[in-house]
């Protein structure tokens, strides 16, 4: 009778105290105002734009997000960012943009690049993984492509030396190096990644890249709990789609960042899956991660199957930046759901849903 007891009084005690035990993890304590709604610049853009900011701004409504959204018209044909738009965002901090189209040769400079040079949008993130449920060639993908934003091959300094003679400079600072360097080895020790890995061409532009990669280690040896190391930019592709899973947080200069980051995101699932953002000191830009498909095709438009997950999961990140978390947080777990359970998937993706009916799902499937 004793022995029974004592058995029951041990299930008592093991009950109660898994009562106890917390639900959620331990929360912030926000400062008195936090909670205020937040103004989001919001630029739908073009192609698939309108339709996968209009998916953002559904699901932000369904979740009753503390934000509100400034619609401003831009379109990649434009010659400038409209003076109106620049002022938004620097009021406002944030903003959300669907893919504006680049014109091809001539004499249009890119919209994005003037918006990253115009706010110091300097460091541009992309983070490639795999999606729970959703079949890739590579298991355990986990990258975070940092690439310097402002300089390089995208310095826009092109002129005709004679007829049939173009000469395009890159540019390359010690600054701006070391700038990138020391927000790519911030990221890795606030969120608790184990290496950086620069990518570079230093054994050919033994000046330019070189310089990159001397600022690089400079920073490296003020982290010494991260790991460092450094690989030629054409090894870097062979090495992403052969073993992408050696890979954590890589920082590069900006072209090569352009096409490891689309490259990544191919391996990890597609460019329509894979989150992204720009920031500066004062500014920060949330987009597509991924630049390849950013603006879609005229059939995608049509027949409106873009893939809204990318700004989505784009915006749960804002929504963070924007010291929301629980609510980046229900976000974020309704998209995984909905990919995971497979009956909601755009084209891209292997289905055949609308933008409309992914929105649909992942409201249903907000906590």
């Amino acid at each position: 009778m004793a022995r029974r007891s004592g058995t029951i009084l041990k299930q008592l005690l093991s009950s109660r105290c898994s009562n106890l035990t917390p639900s959620r993890s331990v929360t912030y304590m926000p400062r008195p105002g936090d909670g205020a709604p937040r103004g989001v610049t919001l630029i739908p853009g073009d192609g698939i734009g309108p339709l996968v900011t209009g998916a953002v701004e559904q699901v932000m409504e369904a979740m009753h997000a503390p934000v509100y959204f400034e619609r401003y018209d831009v379109h990649g044909d434009m010659n400038r960012v409209p003076q109106e738009v620049i002022e938004s965002i620097k009021k406002n901090k944030v903003c959300l943009k669907g893919g504006l189209a680049t014109p091809m040769g001539g004499g249009v400079s890119s919209l994005n690049v003037q918006l990253r040079r115009e706010l110091d949008l300097y460091a541009s993130l992309v983070n490639c993984f795999n999606l729970p449920g959703l079949p890739t060639r590579h298991e355990n993908v986990d990258i975070v492509v940092i690439r310097e934003n402002t300089e390089g091959e995208y310095s826009g300094l092109e002129h005709e030396v004679v007829p049939g003679v173009v000469e395009s400079l890159k540019v390359i600072t010690k600054f701006c190096s070391e700038r990138i360097a020391k927000y790519a080895f911030e990221y890795a020790y606030l969120n608790n990644r184990k290496k950086v890995t620069a990518v570079h061409k230093a054994n050919i532009m033994k000046l330019a890249d070189g310089l990159f990669l001397e600022s690089c280690r400079e920073v490296a040896t003020k982290y010494p709990g991260i790991k460092y190391n450094e690989i030629i930019v054409d090894n870097c592709c062979m090495q992403l789609v052969s073993k992408p899973e050696q890979f954590d947080v890589m920082v590069t200069p900006n072209l090569y960042g352009n096409l490891v980051a689309n490259t990544a995101a191919g391996i990890a699932g597609g460019t329509g899956v894979m989150p992204g953002g720009n920031v500066g000191a004062d500014h920060a830009v949330f987009e597509q991660g991924a630049s390849a498909g950013n603006v879609g095709n005229e059939k995608l438009v049509e027949q409106k199957k873009a893939n809204p997950v990318a700004l989505l999961l784009s915006s749960a990140m804002m929504l963070r930046h924007l010291q929301f978390p629980s609510f980046a947080d229900r976000l974020e777990t309704a998209v995984k759901r909905v990919i995971s359970e497979g009956k909601y998937r755009t084209k891209d993706l292997g289905g055949t849903s609308t933008s409309q009916e992914v929105v649909d799902a992942v409201i249903d499937a907000l906590d």
